[in-house]
């Protein structure tokens, strides 16, 4: 692949703009200047650099985001700044969107890619991808209610109860809970119908994958490939 089209591909801008970062010798490959548009490069493993910045090649990309509160997942927020406003500029570009979403309110582990198949296949009710959820609550959380969550409560858009996979108290005004699934303002509405209240929402894992205690809220990663979340290749 030449190296203009490898800047392209990665959300560096347009054609033009690509071979002018090139041209204006703004990009490097292993320490070395590449002043060639058309030097011929092999894209996978390869980490170059955009004015001192270094930036691996991914043919699709993946990232995780730990969001903090204050942000809407969407790329035309109506009240609070977009998630993608924590991204850099190429990945923008690239057209990244959220797995899902998270309300403005709740935080924690958020991955965004621009996959659609992926994202298909992360939350598609049928594949059961498990994510949890760390929820602090206004009253004490009682074991009845723990039950109710567990043998599944009834929202008022679906006839049908729904469970959550795994559910515990881990205080007094907190529970952590499992879900295999993801319907609108789910967490919420669920404690809602035992007669409690969500005060603080937090996402700690998506499939296998663990928000890194490392990630601060605001921080994002690269992740290697579908198998850090699914544990399949």
């Amino acid at each position: 692949m030449k190296l203009s089209q490898v800047l392209f591909s990665q959300g560096f801008g347009a054609r033009r703009e690509c071979e002018g970062l090139i041209l204006s010798g703004h990009v490097g490959i292993d320490g070395s200047v590449h002043d060639d548009p058309w030097f011929e490069v092999h894209p996978e493993g390869l980490v170059f650099s955009v004015r001192g910045e270094p930036w691996p090649y991914h043919a699709k990309a993946l990232v995780l985001l730990h969001k903090p509160p204050g942000f809407e997942c969407s790329q035309k927020p109506k009240h609070h700044p977009s998630v993608m406003s924590l991204l850099p500029p190429p990945l923008r570009v690239r057209g990244l969107q959220p797995v899902g979403r998270l309300d403005e309110d709740t935080t924690g582990l958020l991955l965004m890619t621009d996959d659609g198949a992926l994202i298909h296949r992360l939350t598609s009710p049928k594949k059961h991808v498990p994510k949890v959820y760390e929820i602090q609550t206004t009253d004490p959380v009682t074991d009845a209610q723990l039950d109710e969550l567990r043998n599944g409560v009834v929202l008022h858009d679906d006839p049908l109860p729904v469970r959550a996979a795994a559910c515990e108290r881990t205080a007094e005004h907190a529970l952590r809970m499992t879900l295999l699934e993801g319907k609108y303002h789910q967490v919420k509405r669920m404690v809602a119908a035992t007669g409690n209240t969500v005060q603080v929402l937090h996402r700690s894992r998506y499939g296998i994958l663990a928000l890194p205690e490392d990630l601060k809220p605001g921080q994002w990663r690269w992740l290697p490939g579908p198998a850090a979340v699914l544990g399949t290749g």
